[in-house]
């Protein structure tokens, strides 16, 4: 079971969000140092607590900080551009970069109706997700109406970020499937054993590959590692209450909230389905969703508010791994 990483460039209480990338670029380096598979960059727009907005431009900056590590996108939200454009983005990293660069897709578009206005376009064209990833991947065979230089022959590895109807995308597409247990665990095993049955080989996998992504968090300490998950989880209950993701605050502060009954129930929410403990008790809780998914590898996602603790968190997991896996 392969280990990667998702960093989605947060930004702290009292941080600017040129920190929030550098971080990230910094963080490449590190993930890379430890042995990680990949590392990911993400696509969010109008949201005050993520500076990353441009993943290509953010996985250049990653990609040529290290040398060894695959870079990606986790994921460029294919609705919210033309896929010709994506073609010729990626192919540019790839042509830059080779073998190293993996091409993560999402169907998701802007987080509200301002933002989905600003970009262009709305819920509907998440309907067109098939088709648009149809188009992508021809610029790269050569099979489109027109060339995608520098995109055209080259292999870039496609992967379907998917909740619901992404997975059947990515049956169909014969495309490796990412996924999380956003809708719970049970839907997520649902899907993936329905992409599973109707994968169709494909000249880009020629079987299923599952990637699960899952918040985990390291300590010295079970308490400790769950109070790293606090200021995320916090961060999504304030958006659910208030409409909008604020920076990552202190464990400590979150603590000190006099939350309201509903914030706290989205707090656990937000915790549900997590993984965290000591190096031992995050490897058997690894090991259970692996087994539980069949995962041929977990993409790491954790934001947390202290960068160090989060790059002790990576480092520990990293250094216990058990030698056979």
């Amino acid at each position: 079971m392969k280990l990667s990483v998702l960093d989605r460039s947060r930004t702290r209480e009292g941080g600017t969000h040129a920190q929030a990338l550098r971080d990230t670029v910094e963080f490449a380096q590190q993930a890379e140092a430890l042995g990680y598979h990949r590392f990911w960059v993400s696509e969010h727009h109008g949201v005050p607590g993520v500076a990353g907005s441009a993943p290509t431009v953010l996985a250049a900056a990653a990609a040529a900080r290290t040398s060894r590590i695959r870079i990606g996108t986790g994921g460029v939200m294919l609705p919210n551009h033309r896929p010709l454009v994506v073609a010729e983005q990626f192919g540019v990293l790839e042509s830059l970069f080779p073998g190293r660069i993996d091409m993560g897709l999402g169907r998701s578009v802007g987080f509200t109706g301002p933002v989905r206005r600003a970009l262009g376009h709305d819920r509907r064209d998440a309907a067109e997700f098939g088709v648009q990833v149809d188009e992508l991947l021809a610029y790269f065979t050569g099979d489109a109406a027109v060339s995608g230089y520098p995109a055209t022959g080259l292999r870039v590895p496609p992967f379907v970020l998917a909740t619901g109807a992404g997975a059947e995308v990515a049956a169909s597409h014969g495309l490796p499937l990412v996924i999380a247990a956003v809708r719970g665990e049970r839907a997520m095993v649902e899907a993936i054993d329905g992409y599973r049955a109707r994968f169709r080989p494909s000249t880009w996998a020629g079987e299923p590959y599952v990637v699960v992504s899952a918040a985990v968090a390291v300590a010295d300490t079970t308490e400790e590692a769950r109070r790293l998950l606090l200021p995320e989880a916090w961060s999504m209950a304030w958006s659910r209450t208030r409409g909008e993701f604020p920076a990552l605050r202190a464990p400590e502060d979150v603590l000190a909230v006099a939350m309201t009954d509903r914030e706290r129930k989205y707090v656990e929410e937000a915790l549900r389905g997590t993984i965290s403990g000591t190096p031992a008790e995050a490897w058997r809780q690894l090991d259970a969703l692996a087994g539980r998914t069949g995962a041929d590898e977990v993409l790491l996602t954790t934001s947390t508010y202290d960068r160090a603790a989060l790059l002790t968190s990576y480092r520990l997991l990293a250094e216990t791994r058990p030698a056979r896996r």
